[in-house]
């Protein structure tokens, strides 16, 4: 599976990464978003220098009190008294507060604009990606990516805009501020501080980052688990594997557990360090303040400013700390939603490629050649036709292609020689839309959205409206059923479908694929999954579907081909036999072995079935001693 260049979470290189989220945070089309950017940066900026008038009021006041305050000329007359100072002192703090609350309101819609966009952008890219890798991801841990991922962007987005860059600007406006004020020695402190704060802080995150990654190793590990388990809750049951299922999950969570408190106790570990170097520097200073106030060279004004400075400093350089690991963090959540980013669909349109374009529907396959692994072929040169409005099936052993064909034709793979035509055009040259838009599809496997019956018979064509879902259904011959519901059409199915029985369940995959109305159908196994009677009643629903529409029909129960126009069996991923059903059997070949055993398994569980009914009816019954 190729990879492509798309966005970069390279933990190691965040700067990229937050390139990359530009467009995301400067949205292309939504100038009121960009607007609130603006005023949001603006907001931000000023409480900034807002920020940096608290401790010279508070070093005024004190000042004032201490009556060695000389601020005349710089203040008016009435703000010089310490009662106003202090005023002022409360004001500014409640200002700067109301600054940074207003800069969060503003820029709220632009951080979940951001991760609705690109959660949006993850939802359709892994619907483009091919049936190859969903095989293989388990969809509780696509979720969770997808979960952490979506948070880690908020967090990224909304630490990069409104905090690391102002963060920045205050320290520099402190360095400043010492080094004018009180010499080059405290600006030295205070950057040597500042450093080793933050050098600190890098290097125990980037430690810390390992633990969470394996944190969420074991999460998204448990999660798959625990969804795997609930899917196949009648599964569990069957074979009494509770505890079984319990114990996998628990052993999980028990590597969770462990990770989780590593990443605590690492936490733990960091905060102490970070108070620790923070206090060493501030001890510094405050001593170099009060020997300089003894001195006489400083008043108790400075040393208090001095103080609230520092105090002052100690938010943004913890806050330097909780953002850097936030955003780490943030990287190590998303990387593998990224990851997702870079596949690369296995199944392409090519540049420019016209529609489909539908005359009557005939399809061709030409010398196909396929293997999932090269390693395993899987078609070995097949080539047959279904002409338009006619039925031709596909039969024969497991494992010798049959289903195979129809994703072929579906083009969720791509054949590596021949070709496959629909009406004289190569798959491979028109939209998968159009193409999947022009094929109507009955499976094995019928599975079900959570929702109503109205709602899963009206995906074939959304736009439906009751009377022709109505009309869908009574074809599908399930109608009747549905009016003896309580709550009829809008009864819920279940979780895939499950308060449904198997029949119930085809025949609403028949309504829909009624309702989409298809000029090409394909059958693919759509009962052998069924009991007898059952069988029976979908496959007359089946021949009013398939009437008068290209029908390729995959089928397991060779009672349900008897009509087709032409038969093809499979052996090996070669055409072993081929022709009508009477044709075949005279043939006296494979076909013929495989109907024999069947017809003989047929007249088995009918017997069977007597038996049954019989002894229900209190007939004594001889039966055969068992040898």
């Amino acid at each position: 599976m190729t990879k492509k260049k798309t966005v970069s979470a390279d933990a190691s290189n965040p700067l990229e990464t937050l390139v990359n989220l530009w467009p995301y945070m400067w949205p292309t089309g939504r100038p009121d978003l960009k607007a609130r950017v603006v005023w949001a940066t603006v907001f931000l900026v000023v409480s900034k220098f807002v920020l940096l008038l608290v401790p010279y009021f508070f070093k005024w006041a004190t000042d004032a009190l201490n009556g060695r305050l000389d601020m005349v000329g710089l203040l008016p007359a009435f703000l010089l008294g310490a009662v106003a100072l202090v005023i002022l002192y409360n004001l500014t703090r409640i200002a700067q507060v109301g600054l940074n609350q207003l800069r969060d309101a503003l820029f709220a819609s632009v951080g979940q604009y951001a991760v609705r966009q690109l959660a949006y952008r993850t939802f359709v890219h892994i619907h483009q990606l091919s049936l190859r890798f969903h095989l293989e991801r388990k969809t509780g841990g696509l979720s969770r990516i997808i979960e952490r991922g979506t948070k880690g962007i908020e967090t990224i987005v909304r630490f990069t805009i409104l905090n690391s860059v102002p963060t920045l600007l205050e320290f520099l406006l402190t360095a400043v501020i010492f080094w004018w004020g009180y010499g080059f020695s405290y600006l030295a402190v205070t950057a040597i501080t500042v450093w080793a704060y933050i050098w600190f802080t890098i290097k125990a995150s980037d430690w810390r980052i390992g633990i969470r990654r394996s944190m969420n190793d074991s999460d998204t590990e448990a999660n798959t688990k625990a969804i795997d388990s609930l899917l196949n809750f009648e599964t569990v049951k069957y074979f009494g594997n509770e505890e079984m299922e319990a114990k996998r999950y628990d052993k999980s969570m028990e590597r969770y557990e462990k990770a989780a408190t590593e990443v605590w106790t690492s936490l733990g570990w960091l905060n102490f360090g970070q108070t620790a170097i923070f206090g060493i520097g501030t001890t510094i200073m405050m001593v170099m303040s009060a020997l300089a106030v003894q001195r006489g060279d400083q008043t108790i004004g400075d040393f208090v400013f001095v103080n609230a400075m520092l105090l002052q400093l100690a938010m943004p350089l913890n806050f330097i700390g909780f953002v850097y690991r936030e955003i780490r963090q943030g990287l190590t959540d998303i990387e593998q939603m990224f990851d997702l980013l870079e596949v690369d669909p296995e199944v392409t349109d090519k540049p420019g490629a016209p529609d489909l374009a539908i005359a009557n529907g005939a399809i061709s396959f030409k010398d196909v050649h396929f293997a999932y692994d090269p390693q395993r072929p899987i078609l070995k040169g097949i080539s047959f036709e279904v002409p338009a409005g006619k039925t031709v099936a596909v039969v024969g052993p497991s494992g010798a292609g049959k289903s195979t064909i129809s994703r072929l034709l579906y083009r969720f793979y791509d054949i590596q020689k021949g070709s496959i035509t629909v009406d004289g055009q190569d798959v491979r040259e028109v939209t998968q839309k159009s193409l999947r838009s022009a094929i109507g599809m009955v499976p094995q496997d019928t599975v079900l959205f959570n929702d109503t019956i109205a709602y899963n018979i009206r995906y074939g064509r959304p736009s439906a409206t009751d009377a022709e879902i109505q009309a869908a259904a009574e074809v599908a011959q399930i109608a009747r059923f549905i009016g003896d519901l309580p709550d009829g059409f809008q009864t819920k199915v279940g979780e895939r479908g499950l308060k449904l029985s198997g029949g119930e369940k085809q025949r609403v995959a028949i309504a829909r694929t009624v309702l989409k109305a298809p000029p090409i159908l394909i059958l693919d196994e759509a009962t052998s999954a069924l009991d007898t009677t059952t069988e029976q009643e979908i496959q007359t629903a089946l021949d009013v579907v398939s009437e008068n529409r290209t029908t390729l029909v995959i089928a397991h129960r060779l009672s349900t081909v008897i009509g087709a126009d032409e038969i093809i069996v499979l052996k090996g991923g070669e055409i072993a036999e081929r022709g009508t059903h009477g044709e075949l059997l005279a043939m006296n070949g494979l076909y013929a072995s495989m109907w024999n055993r069947q017809r003989e398994a047929t007249q088995a569980e009918e017997h069977l079935r007597q038996v049954r009914e019989s002894d229900d009816m209190g007939v004594v019954v001889r039966r055969t001693p068992a040898l």
